[in-house]
């Protein structure tokens, strides 16, 4: 990529991001106290015990270490190669939307096109071990508000963040891509089945990282990834979630900045609904169409945008109703129920049940259950 910055200017900018127990805030305060990078380093250790701890300042004032120095080196190596960037807060490229929040990152090592980082955009997340329902979903929602002009931002990992960056993806060309924002360094994929997706991502839109390369998953690091994708969006839509979700803790922090809360609810039966119920009840927009989310954020109605006319849109035969899909309702169950409903054998149930899968009319879930698919 063509730097905008010398190599000498930059090289200091990673160091900055490497410094052990210097965090963004802590880094920004010294950016903004002090210059850039290279003004910072160029301080004695006097002077920058002024604003951090003595050891902290003695850490700056010191020689780069071998061993970040090799880091350094490899960032820079890394660069070089096409479609790979490092914006840094002083890069004119660098998302503006992210310098509303508390502790913007202070650069971002980019895999694709920069450009997908600006301009509308909206975040899906959820749940990791997301139902086949909503991964239907997050993959219509996804396909259609990027259909419509609003590039779709998650995290890349298992269940409802893969649904919506494939749904994305699917609206194809014309439509607005999307952002991978990963918990790990940008050159190691998580999880690593994602290999293909993450590829697929980079060449139509950006994979996302403020971690070192070579930086592996480690819990820690996806709260400090989700407060990525909570700031690049103006708003996030959680499409299932436990109680305890990760997904709520971006909701949290999109709130926490002025970002607006989008929740598609789902039935009392099921603990992935809970997450969602628990954000509406704290003032999280209720949304059953895109063209909800759409209309909240001022970019105008959305023609058709319910997931009807998504389906609609996809030709195919209008499918009979069914005697077991009845009996099934829209809540997961487990055979005896659905049995105890319809008044089937169990041979016929279960002949029954099979060609509806084969169809994608019906998922059986881990638990033995079966649900019925959008």
């Amino acid at each position: 990529m063509p730097l905008t910055q010398t190599p000498d200017e930059l090289s200091a900018w990673l160091r900055l991001s490497l410094e052990p127990n210097i965090g963004s805030a802590t880094a920004c305060m010294l950016l903004s106290a002090l210059g850039l990078p290279d003004q910072i380093y160029a301080q004695r250790a006097t002077a920058l015990s002024r604003h951090v701890p003595d050891t902290l300042a003695r850490q700056l004032a010191a020689p780069m270490p071998a061993d970040m120095a090799a880091q350094v080196e490899s960032a820079l190596e890394w660069v070089q190669a096409p479609g790979r960037h490092v914006l840094t807060l002083a890069d004119p490229t660098y998302p503006q939307s992210l310098l509303t929040i508390a502790d913007p990152p202070i650069l971002l090592y980019v895999a694709g096109d920069p450009a997908f980082l600006q301009g509308p955009s909206l975040a899906v997340v959820g749940a990791r071990n997301a139902t086949p329902g909503g991964q239907e979903n997050a993959r219509a929602f996804a396909r259609h508000l990027a259909g419509h002009g609003w590039r779709v931002i998650s995290g890349l990992a298992l269940g409802i963040d893969a649904a919506a960056h494939e749904g994305a993806l699917d609206a194809g060309p014309q439509g607005a891509g999307t952002v991978a924002v990963m918990g790990t360094g940008i050159d190691r994929i998580y999880p690593a089945r994602h290999r293909d997706l993450a590829h697929r991502i980079a060449a139509h839109g950006a994979l996302v990282s403020e971690l070192p390369l070579g930086t592996g998953a480690l819990p820690q690091h996806f709260p400090k990834r989700n407060r990525i994708v909570a700031g690049l969006a103006r708003g996030v839509l959680v499409v299932e979630a436990a109680k305890q979700s990760g997904s709520l803790i971006t909701a949290r922090l999109a709130g926490e900045s002025g970002r607006e809360v989008f929740a598609i609810p789902g039935s009392i039966h099921s603990p992935l609904s809970r997450g969602c119920h628990a954000l509406i009840r704290q003032g999280a927009k209720l949304v059953e169409t895109a063209s909800d989310i759409t209309d909240e954020l001022g970019g105008g109605p959305v023609p058709g945008s319910s997931l009807a006319s998504v389906a609609r849109s996809r030709p195919q035969a209008q499918l009979p109703a069914h005697p077991v899909l009845d009996a099934l309702g829209f809540d997961p169950l487990h055979l005896d129920a659905i049995q105890g409903r319809s008044g089937l054998d169990t041979a016929t149930l279960q002949a029954q049940l099979v060609e509806l899968e084969l169809q994608g009319r019906v998922a059986r879930l881990d638990d033995g259950r079966y649900q019925r698919l959008p």
